[in-house]
Formats: structure tokens, sequence, C-alpha cells
């Protein structure tokens, strides 16, 4: 399948199975030469030279010097499929050259002081399904009622955080993986953070997930038909993307994966954006136990 730089797979390993990330793809194999040539992803039945980046240390040998403690295989988390395989070259001991730092401020001291527990309610669905304005309601809402909050919006990181990226879906899944990034720290200082990001794909929203404790977590999905959205189409980006301006657009060009088990779903065809936001309001205050009416 194509390889989707910064995306979580299972990387296996003679008899080890790690979670892995391709920290940047460097090189492929252009089959026509046999030369390598730059490159920043890889297409299905590509072959290329790739940084890998695991979350706990793994015994091998380079391949040419032992071929089963030298070849790995890779497995998407969703479906479970391999979906790519790989030699190892070389290795580095990033992860154990740069030790954690001991903080004695914990998250939960941060609470103390916030008195509310902190969240992260992540909004997905697609362009024009008013995550951005039903989040902006809940979030007035809680400030309303004394809780330290933030939203992070999808086209508000793009003009800073993310506007070295595009829309390609490697591009969508560092965009995904970068927010969360923010929403994880944001929530360790005792806030609820708020996210609306269209976020198409499962597994980095499976991901964001695993970053904050357990019950931390709300998905929150903003259902509404794609025929619905392109009739509100405020920003003219489905005109565009239907005229062929705009490439590798969600629902049109390029896939959204509906949540499959989300806290909340939300049908925007059947609720307004201010009822969807006192219901999002009453489920947070239940799941978080927070002290507000």
């Amino acid at each position: 399948a194509p390889l989707a730089r910064m995306r979580s797979y299972r990387l296996k390993l003679a008899t080890q199975t790690t979670l892995a990330q391709i920290e940047r793809v460097e090189s492929k194999l252009d089959i026509d030469t046999f030369e390598s040539v730059p490159a920043d992803a890889l297409a299905v039945n590509e072959i290329g030279v790739c940084s890998v980046l695991l979350d706990e240390p793994v015994a091998f040998d380079p391949y040419e010097r032992n071929h089963d403690t030298g070849a790995f295989i890779l497995i998407d988390r969703v479906s479970n499929d391999t979906i790519g395989a790989g030699i190892i070259h070389a290795g580095r001991l990033k992860a154990e050259e740069t030790p954690w730092q001991k903080i004695e401020v914990s998250k939960s001291s941060r609470g103390i002081l916030k008195k509310h527990p902190p969240a992260v309610i992540w909004f997905t669905g697609i362009s024009g399904a008013g995550k951005s304005t039903i989040a902006n309601i809940v979030e007035k809402m809680l400030h309303a009622r004394g809780c330290h909050t933030y939203l992070l919006d999808g086209d508000n990181v793009r003009h800073g955080l993310n506007r070295d990226l595009g829309f390609s879906d490697a591009d969508r899944v560092e965009n995904v993986r970068r927010v969360a990034e923010v929403a994880k720290l944001m929530a360790d200082a005792g806030l609820i953070v708020l996210v609306a990001l269209i976020s198409p794909f499962r597994a980095e929203r499976r991901a964001a997930r695993t970053m904050v404790d357990e019950g931390e977590f709300i998905e929150v999905f903003v259902d509404t038909p794609l025929a619905v959205a392109e009739t509100r189409d405020v920003k003219g980006l489905y005109r565009k993307a239907r005229s062929g301006r705009v490439g590798d657009f969600t629902g049109i060009t390029s896939a959204y994966e509906i949540p499959e088990h989300p806290e909340l779903h939300i049908d925007t065809t059947k609720l307004t954006a201010e009822a969807a936001a006192q219901t999002i309001l009453a489920f947070a205050a239940r799941k978080l136990d927070l002290p507000i009416k």
C-alpha cells in the first residue's frame, strides 16, 4: 500500500512486534535505471530508503549479516493487513540519546489549580460539516462556566504550525499528528482542548486518542451529507474541487473514513449548531465530571 509518513504502523521483526512511524522517505529506486532518486513518499510497489522510528528498542542485525533478524514487515493497525516489507541497513539510538527530563509539576497538580480535569474533545467531519462553528460555541459555553480551554482549528494551524504542509494523504497524516501532539501538551497543562479538524483517517484519530490518558478523549463525529456540505460551501472550496482547481479534497478526490465508534454522533441535518453544542456540553460534563451545570 502507499506509505504514509508519520502514520503509526506495527512493525514485525523476527519474534518482536512494536509500533513504528516512517520519519522520512530519503530516496526511491527508479526501476527503469535502477538509480536512487530523491523522494518524499512511496507509492504502491515502489522501493525506497526510509528512516523509521520505533516505540521501543528491538534486537536486530543488518540484513547483509543476517537475513532473519534484518528483515521486517509493516502492518496496518486498523486492518491488520501487511502493507509493506523492508530490510535494515543500520540503526540509530535516537530515543536513548535524548532521555526524558524530569518535571516535578504534574498534570494532576495543574488540574487542582484549574478545578477541572483535562480533556481533548476532537471534532471530525468533512469540510463544511460545521465542526469549527460547533466547537466555537462549545468553547464559549465552557469558558463562561469557568473552564480553561483552547480551540485548535484546522484552518488556523495551517497558517503557522502546519504552513509547510500540503493536502496529500501523507501531509494530512502529518497535519493530524502535529495537532495531536499539541493537544496532548495542552491537556498535560490542564486545559480542555477542542480540536476542529477534518482528520480523515481512522488510524490518525486512533493515534490521537492514545496520546492522552484513558477517559480524557472525546471523539465527536459531526455528520453532514456531502450534498448538504456542498450547498453551504462558505469558503468556495467544493466549487474549486469540482472544477479541478483544488486537488486532494476530502470527499471529492480524497477519502474520508467515517468514525466507527465515536463518543458522540452529531447529525447536523437534525440539530442546529447551538443544540449540537448543548448536547456535547452535557455529555462532556457527565463523562469528565466537570463542575458545571
